[in-house]
Parts: C-alpha cells; sequence; structure tokens
C-alpha cells in the first residue's frame, strides 16, 4: 500500500503491527464484524527474531480459532517431547492429551505470521505492508484518534479510528507516544546467539542448562531446528566483541558440555545472528483512544518461551474488551480496564520466575524449582484459556455500536 486509503469514514480499530500479536488481534476482531486496519511497517513475509516454540495455551488458541490444521499443514513438525537437560541429567517429559491438544508447535514465523495474516483477510481485516506509525493524531481533549503514517516514497496521511492498538513489540512506539507508565520492570535481561541448522530427526523441544547458561533446540518447518545459546547480556556481549556469532554459539555450547556441538558442527542454514534482551517491563495497556497487546504491552525475556503463547492469549482478551465496549466510550473504558485485570492476574505470576531465569544467577538445583513454578503458571494459563467464552466475541447488534471516527 503506497498511497492513503481512499475511504469517507474511519476505522474502529487500528493496529500497529502485524506480527502474530497484532494480526491474531486483527482476526479475532474483524471475525466479529469490527473494521480493522492493521499497520506493518515490513514487508509481507518478512522473518523476524523468534524461538517459535509454542506452549499448550498458545496451540489451543489456534484449536479454538480453527488454525491448528493450518499449521499442521505447513509441515511445522509435531512435538510430543520436551527434554530437560540439567548438567549431565536429562528429564524427558511426554506431552499427555489435554484441553483438545495433543501436540506442541513451532512453526517458522515466516509461516505462523502469514497464516494469521491471511486469516485475518479473509474475516475482512485490511493490512498495509510497508508502512510506518510516525505519530498518533489526537483530538483537543487529548484523546487519540489515529494515527500518522507514511510509506516508501515518503508521504504521509492520518488515518482515523475510535480506538488504536499498538502491537509494535518490545520497543513500541505506541506505548511511547501514548505515554503508557510502567506497571512492573524486571532487573535482568540474557543475550542469546542462534541460527537454524538440518536437524530431521530430533524428538521434540531440548531445554539445557547449567554453568551460568542455558540453551535450546526446536524442531521447525522444512527439517531444521532454531539452536540458540544463551547468557547474561553482559558475557554474551563481551565475546561477541572478539568472535562471530557462529563461533560464540558454539563456544557457549561446548561450555554447556550438551550434544548441540555435534549439531552445530556442520554449517548452519543462513547466517548465525546475536540478539540482545531488555529487561521486562508490563505496562499499561490502555488509555484513552489506545491500547496495547503482545510485547508492546508484556515484554518478557525469550527464556520464557512463552511470548507467542501469551501474545495469543492477550489477543483474545483485547479483542473481548473491544467488542464489550463497543456501545459508547464509558463500556470501552471499563472493558479495557478488565482487559488489563485478566492481562495482570495472568502475567504477574510468571513476571519474577522468568525475570530470575533470564538473569542466569542459579544452580542446577534452583533452575529446576524455577521451572516447575514456570509450568505451574503455564498450567494456570491454559485454564483460564479454556474458560473463554466465545460469545464474548460477537458485536452486539442494536443501535449505537460505534467505534469509527468521522474523517475531517
Amino acid at each position: 500500500m503506497s498511497a492513503p486509503l481512499d475511504l469517507r469514514r474511519g476505522w474502529d480499530v487500528i493496529i500497529i503491527g502485524g506480527r502474530v500479536a497484532g494480526a491474531s488481534t486483527a482476526l479475532l476482531l474483524a471475525r466479529a464484524g469490527v473494521r480493522v486496519l492493521v499497520v506493518e511497517r515490513a514487508r509481507r513475509g518478512a522473518d523476524t527474531v523468534s524461538t517459535h516454540a509454542l506452549m499448550r495455551g498458545g496451540v489451543l488458541q489456534l484449536h479454538r480459532w480453527g488454525l491448528l490444521d493450518r499449521v499442521a499443514a505447513t509441515g511445522a513438525p509435531p512435538v510430543r517431547r520436551v527434554t530437560f537437560h540439567y548438567g549431565h541429567n536429562a528429564m524427558p517429559v511426554t506431552l499427555k492429551p489435554y484441553a483438545g491438544v495433543d501436540a506442541l508447535y513451532a512453526p517458522r514465523r515466516t509461516v505462523l505470521d502469514a497464516l494469521l495474516v491471511g486469516a485475518a483477510e479473509e474475516a475482512g481485516a485490511r493490512f498495509g505492508f510497508g508502512l510506518a506509525m510516525t505519530d498518533v493524531a489526537r483530538d483537543r481533549a487529548g484523546r487519540v484518534v489515529g494515527v500518522v503514517v507514511r510509506d516508501h516514497l515518503g508521504a504521509t496521511w492520518t488515518e482515523r479510528a475510535g480506538l488504536v492498538v499498538g502491537a509494535d513489540g518490545r520497543t513500541s512506539l505506541v506505548a511511547r507516544q501514548v505515554g503508557a507508565p510502567t506497571v512492573v520492570a524486571g532487573s535482568h535481561a540474557a543475550a542469546y546467539v542462534y541460527g537454524y541448522w538440518h536437524a530431521a530427526d530430533l524428538d521434540g523441544y531440548h531445554w539445557y542448562y547449567g554453568d551460568g547458561l542455558s540453551a535450546g533446540v526446536i524442531p521447525t518447518n522444512d527439517g531444521l531446528a532454531c539452536v540458540f545459546a544463551a547468557g547474561p547480556a553482559a558475557v554474551v556481549a563481551a565475546r561477541m566483541r572478539h568472535s562471530r556469532p557462529l563461533d560464540v554459539a558454539r563456544d557457549l555450547l561446548a561450555r554447556l558440555d550438551c550434544r548441540l556441538t555435534d549439531l552445530t558442527a556442520g554449517a548452519p542454514l543462513g547466517p548465525v545472528r546475536f540478539f540482545r534482551g531488555l529487561p521486562a517491563r508490563l505496562r499499561q495497556p490502555h488509555g484513552p483512544g489506545w491500547a496495547l497487546v503482545g510485547d508492546a504491552g508484556w515484554w518478557k525475556d525469550p527464556l520464557s518461551t512463552y511470548g507467542i503463547t501469551d501474545a495469543f492469549r492477550d489477543a483474545e482478551l483485547l479483542a473481548r474488551a473491544v467488542v464489550a465496549g463497543a456501545a459508547s466510550d464509558h463500556a470501552m473504558r471499563i472493558g479495557l480496564c478488565r482487559y488489563q485485570a485478566e492481562r495482570d492476574r495472568l502475567a504477574l505470576p510468571m513476571h519474577p520466575i522468568v525475570d530470575r531465569l533470564a538473569s542466569h544467577q542459579w544452580d542446577l538445583a534452583q533452575v529446576q524449582q524455577l521451572l516447575r513454578g514456570l509450568s505451574s503458571v503455564m498450567a494456570d494459563d491454559v485454564e483460564g484459556i479454556r474458560a473463554f467464552d466465545p460469545a464474548s466475541l460477537t458485536l452486539p447488534r442494536h443501535e449505537g455500536v460505534t467505534f469509527a471516527v468521522e474523517q475531517r
């Protein structure tokens, strides 16, 4: 899209960011009959940094939305075993069928994002790829009423909406522009080196812990596995100053003395990349005319392996709030307050666990205890998702149900 959309009215909702959080929010809102525009600065089908791994809650969401068969059809291998490696001790866990989920999946982001975008477009959402938001638009009272966008040629214009949703990641421009307050902040961040290797015979997810380091191997599409090594940000960044990412990855894996040294001995498929994390941040996710979802609202260290799963969950929580609040500004405020309350109730128990994991300041007994706590929080999350009412995503059909702000 390289020119202003030719519309006589504004949108009900504009979402900034078309990755998993933005695309899934758009999908659910469009299915409810909401007029949605998604603004995504990357090109259609572009890759992004990700550990890929979906936990049970994320797979359950895809199943509920009618998309799990599509994910399976992409060739992403079903994962029915997760093995935790503590030093030289391996503890395999077989996934038990529950809540309609009998396998986990870890599709490439080029696959998953495209699938979600396609489903959202089928439902009626519009996507503008290659567009960048430069600012929010406000009315005289300071309420957000739209966004200023720019295309690749430098042309700018304003798109108006009743609600602007920031789904634009951990450094969210929407969050900065609206001054979204931080509710809880973390103290620790890890850094990562990761790449892709051929590993067609993997038997599920493998997580490794020891010597102040961690690593993982995650089977994904096309017989590949995402392999990462992680440690305290200062430690990994210091090594990056003198070595290539591939050499750093192999060195960290050798220090862990794990089987991944054999897997990564061959040439990777594509470059090995370095990613430096940021301390966790849970932001207030709503205000006059705006809301946040995904990493924009709650960034946590990737060692949680929960970023995609909670993006799906929060997308549905937000979509339910928006649909419930469609009748009036007052109803919308109540709905968005409930969105924050539900999100915080599910997010806050995970926050201290992931922050401690990201520090890498634990021994093997301590990390096992942390992971047991994380597993318990994830199980509670699944129960919360199971309780979601599909009827709450049905737009009321009565007079006064309007989101959109008239174009001026």
